[in-house]
């Protein structure tokens, strides 16, 4: 914040973070007050006991709040659209009972684990989770109503995705930090993506959804129980799914490229492929086209198809200003300087880089909640000594993946990632601290054993 220098110490910040966090969660879970007002109150509370200037507090909370919103609301809006029309034409039955005709009853989780895998390449995690709800809740109605036991090992196979391969943001920033190679990186990412999925995502959510047994929420609105006469084909319902993902590829693969040198990213016709491929573009065009080709199929027009559309965002409203109240009260403790602070004190920790790499990233995601600050300030911090050690082209890759699975360690309260998930599936805190921290932790974990593992390889 310009003007302004944060005089308090990293152990000051860090137990103030502490106390923050505690204070929500005995509000939520002890006194049952609603995590949107909750997370307002102590993100006041933490910009005045922190020190930020008087007349600054409510900007930053505004612009925090605002800030996770620009993203969240677009994707979360029109994504529930999209859902609403699958669900609704009969296209998320149709597809989950193919599904389960493929992979079998019991094999289910791991189908539509296996197929965000896959969806989760050029994808961002939080829109493609949105992009299959729809499916995930159809297979769990027609498979006993548990949302957790399909929910989490798909939502665990976006993560993995999105904290270890390029060309998702966290991996491609670090591997410009440390000037890693980029394609050994890819490659490295994808190989360890599916056993670090299998452990923390399949047998970790077949595990806490037969221990957690959750009713699929009513996200898309009431569920549309009528027979439908004219259901769409499965071969429809994939297109329409594959849309979105098709468009989101072009605009990460550009960037990929574009990092890589391989084509000119200051050429237009790169800006307008890209803009066309960002994830609420790419969304509001699926969403247009299953208007066009799902309300179109069943002979619904006008007010009607308006009426379905509309129905879909009410239940999401909750979802999507809790998750941006999440992004405020995380906004306050970066503006707080503590990222800054504890970066600084844990520079000279005497440890081995890839070790160092991996704790700095992990405090900092602790303290301050966003995956992406602790990563890059992570790297940043340890580029140079990276730079000067002399390490194989492999190992500087293993630190670099190293630092991204800190980024991810124990998402909670001020992650607005926790609500995202927690809220999408129906979880009060503390089931979302059971289920969904538990899991980020043993994907940073394992993640993190696995960089060891190419480490000394390399």
């Amino acid at each position: 914040m310009e003007g302004w220098t944060q005089t308090l110490g990293a152990g000051a910040l860090l137990g103030i973070a502490a106390a923050a966090i505690a204070l929500i969660l005995v509000l939520v879970i002890v006194f049952k007050m609603h995590a949107f007002l909750t997370l307002i109150l102590v993100s006041l509370l933490t910009a005045f006991a922190t020190g930020i200037p008087a007349d600054q507090i409510v900007p930053t909370l505004v612009t925090s709040f605002g800030n996770t919103l620009g993203s969240v609301a677009l994707l979360i809006g029109l994504g529930a659209m999209l859902g609403k029309m699958v669900e609704h034409s009969g296209g998320a039955r149709v597809l989950a009972e193919k599904m389960v005709s493929v992979f079998g009853e019991r094999r289910a989780p791991f189908g539509l684990g296996l197929a965000s895998l896959i969806m989760g390449f050029p994808i961002f995690f939080d829109a493609g989770l949105v992009v299959m709800l729809p499916i995930i809740f159809a297979v769990a109605r027609r498979l006993g109503n548990n949302v957790l036991l399909y929910g989490m090992p798909a939502a665990a196979a976006f993560s993995v995705m999105h904290v270890f391969v390029p060309p998702h943001p966290g991996p491609v920033a670090a591997t410009e930090l440390y000037g890693a190679n980029l394609g050994i990186v890819l490659l490295t990412g994808v190989i360890m993506a599916f056993p670090l999925w299998y452990v923390s995502g399949y047998l970790w959510g077949t595990y806490v959804g037969r221990r957690y047994v959750l009713p699929v929420p009513a996200l898309f609105g009431s569920v549309d129980d009528d027979v439908q006469e004219n259901p769409p084909s499965v071969g429809t319902v994939i297109a329409i799914l594959l849309l979105p993902l098709v468009l989101i590829f072009m605009n990460t693969g550009l960037d990929f490229l574009g990092s890589a040198g391989v084509v000119d990213d200051t050429q237009t016709w790169v800006h307008v492929l890209s803009a066309i491929g960002s994830a609420p573009v790419a969304l509001l065009i699926s969403v247009l086209v299953a208007i066009f080709v799902l309300g179109n199929r069943r002979g619904e027009h006008g007010t009607a198809l308006e009426k379905i559309v509309d129905s879909a965002l009410g239940p999401v409203c909750s979802v999507i200003l809790i998750t941006g109240a999440g992004g405020m009260f995380g906004g306050v403790l970066r503006t707080s300087g503590i990222g800054d602070a504890l970066s600084t004190s844990l520079g000279n920790l005497g440890l081995p880089i890839i070790v160092a790499a991996y704790i700095i990233a992990v405090v900092l995601r602790v303290a301050q909640g966003s995956a992406t600050v602790a990563l890059v300030t992570a790297a940043g911090l340890m580029a140079p000594a990276v730079t000067a050690g002399n390490f194989s082209s492999l190992q500087i890759v293993a630190i670099t993946l190293a630092t991204a699975a800190g980024s991810v360690f124990a998402s909670h309260v001020n992650d607005s990632g926790f609500w995202l998930v927690g809220r999408l599936m129906g979880m009060d805190v503390k089931t979302t601290l059971k289920t969904w921290t538990v899991q980020q932790t043993l994907e940073s974990v394992l993640g993190f054993a696995l960089c060891l593992v190419i480490f000394w390889i390399g």
